[in-house]
C-alpha cells in the first residue's frame, strides 16, 4: 500500500469516515513517504554538490570526470545550435519505433505459442537460446547485413528484449485459472473467446509490467546500436565525445539518457497506475 499509493490519494483518503487508528495508519505512510522523497532529493542535492566542489578544486579530474557547471555550459553550447534536441530526438525516435516493434511481435508470438502447443514445444529451445544469446556479438552482423544505418539500430535493439517478451508472456497466457476457461467452453465460447474474454484482460498488468521492462532494454538496445551504426543520437554522441576528447558531451549524454530512462519508466508507471 505505501509503494502504490500516492501522498495525494492517501491525503484525499483523511477526508472519508474513518477510525482514529486507520488515520493514524495513514498519516504514518503520508510521513514515511515525505521523509523518503526528501531523503532521495537530499542524496541527489549532495552528489551534486560534492561532484562540482571536487572537480573545482582539483581532487578529481575535470577533463576526465566533468563537473556539473561544465556540463551546464556544454547543453548551452548543444542548445544554441539546436544539436542536442536533434540528438535526443533521434534517441527517442529510435526508441519509442523500437518499442512498439518489442512489444507488437512480443505479443502477437505469445499468443501465436499460447494457440498452438505443437508450436509452442517447437520454438521453446529456439527462444531460449535466442534469450541468453549476447546481443552485442550480433551487433556487427547486423551492420554486414542491412548496412549502416537506422535499420540496423532498430533490430539490434528490437533483439534485445523481443525474445525475452515473449518468453515472459507465453508465461503468463498459460498461467491463466483452468476454472475460467472452463466456464467459458461451458457457455459455448470458442479459442478466440478465450483469449478475448479471459487470457488479454486477466494478463493487462502483466503486459503493462513487461512494458516497463522492455522501455529500458529499448533505450539499451538503441544506445548499443548507435556505439556502431549512428551518425546521429545520444550513442553517437558518446562515442564522437570519446573519439575526440570532448569528455564532457560523454557525460553530458550519459545523464540526459538518465533523464529520458526514468522519464520513460515515469510514464508508463503513471499508465500502470490507471490501468
Amino acid at each position: 500500500m505505501e509503494n502504490n499509493i500516492s501522498i495525494r490519494k492517501l491525503k484525499r483518503s483523511l477526508s472519508g469516515d474513518i477510525s482514529q487508528r486507520q488515520r493514524e495508519f495513514i498519516l504514518s505512510c503520508i510521513r514515511q513517504k515525505r521523509k523518503v522523497r526528501i531523503l532521495q532529493i537530499s542524496i541527489f542535492i549532495l552528489f551534486i554538490l560534492v561532484w562540482e566542489v571536487t572537480a573545482h578544486f582539483g581532487i578529481i579530474d575535470p577533463f576526465v570526470f566533468s563537473s556539473p557547471s561544465r556540463m551546464a555550459e556544454c547543453f548551452v553550447q548543444l542548445s544554441a545550435d539546436g544539436s542536442i534536441y536533434y540528438h535526443i530526438g533521434v534517441t527517442l525516435f529510435e526508441t519509442f519505433l523500437s518499442f512498439f516493434f518489442i512489444m507488437f511481435f512480443g505479443i502477437l508470438i505469445a499468443i501465436l505459442l499460447w494457440w498452438n502447443d505443437t508450436v509452442a514445444k517447437v520454438s521453446e529451445p529456439y527462444l531460449v537460446v535466442l534469450n541468453s544469446l549476447p546481443k552485442t556479438a550480433l551487433a556487427p552482423v547486423f551492420i554486414v547485413w542491412l548496412g549502416n544505418n537506422m535499420k540496423t539500430i532498430i533490430v539490434a535493439a528490437v533483439s534485445v528484449a523481443v525474445f525475452g517478451s515473449i518468453i515472459t508472456l507465453f508465461t503468463a497466457f498459460c498461467s491463466v485459472e483452468e476454472e475460467k476457461i472452463k466456464l467459458i467452453r461451458t457457455l459455448g465460447g470458442n479459442r478466440i473467446d478465450i483469449l478475448r474474454y479471459i487470457v488479454l484482460p486477466g494478463n493487462a498488468h502483466t503486459i503493462v509490467s513487461n512494458m516497463k521492462v522492455n522501455i529500458g532494454l529499448s533505450l539499451v538496445g538503441v544506445i548499443i546500436g548507435e556505439f556502431l551504426a549512428a551518425n546521429a543520437g545520444l550513442g553517437y554522441l558518446i562515442v564522437y565525445g570519446s573519439q575526440v576528447f570532448k569528455l564532457d558531451y560523454v557525460i553530458l549524454s550519459i545523464v540526459i539518457l538518465c533523464i529520458v530512462a526514468t522519464g520513460l519508466y515515469k510514464g508508463l508507471e503513471a499508465l500502470e497506475k490507471h490501468w
